[in-house]
């Protein structure tokens, strides 16, 4: 059975000197973004296109390992009214599935709304000029910096008013 601290609503004090990594879960892929050691700034790194769930679990932990990663923001898709529909329980689900690995089991993870995250940054780009076919290759890590960095900027903040869920 999962502790209850082990997977979140709250903001965490992320543990010093890790990097906080950003997922953004999809149906087909998984958009992945690091946070610096300073949790400042979300870097958008790469997509993982979803096959089985050990080959992804497996592109997950080698990527953690690599980046010294001590907590995960994983981006909820709320409905635009803040109710939960099916795309979210796939993702509690999910994170319950990584909380069972060895290496994110002891990791915390923190759940946050991610509603209009994608179109944000889709805009972005838009207005940069990216092409069609550069935006399908970016927008899903693009869209998981963009709510790790939404996270990291709450740490700075008051609680009021926190996306996180």
């Amino acid at each position: 059975m999962l502790s209850n601290t082990a997977m979140t609503t709250q903001r965490l004090t992320p543990p010093k000197g890790k990097r906080i990594l950003g997922l953004d879960i999809g149906e087909k892929t998984i958009g992945i973004a690091v946070s610096d050691r300073l949790h400042s700034i979300a870097t958008p790194q790469h997509t993982i296109s979803r096959t089985k769930w050990q080959a992804d679990l497996d592109q997950l932990r080698q990527f953690s390992d690599e980046n010294e990663i001590g907590m995960a923001v994983l981006g909820l898709p709320l409905n635009m009214d803040g109710t939960e529909g099916p795309r979210v329980q796939s993702v509690r689900q999910f994170a319950r599935n990584l909380q069972k690995d060895g290496i994110f089991a002891p990791m915390p993870l923190v759940f946050w709304d991610e509603r209009l995250s994608t179109k944000a940054v889709e805009r972005s780009m838009i207005e940069s000029d990216l092409s069609r076919a550069r935006r399908a290759e970016i927008i899903d890590s693009a869209a998981a910096a963009y709510i790790l960095q939404g996270y990291l900027d709450s740490l700075r903040q008051p609680t009021e008013g926190s996306g996180a869920f």
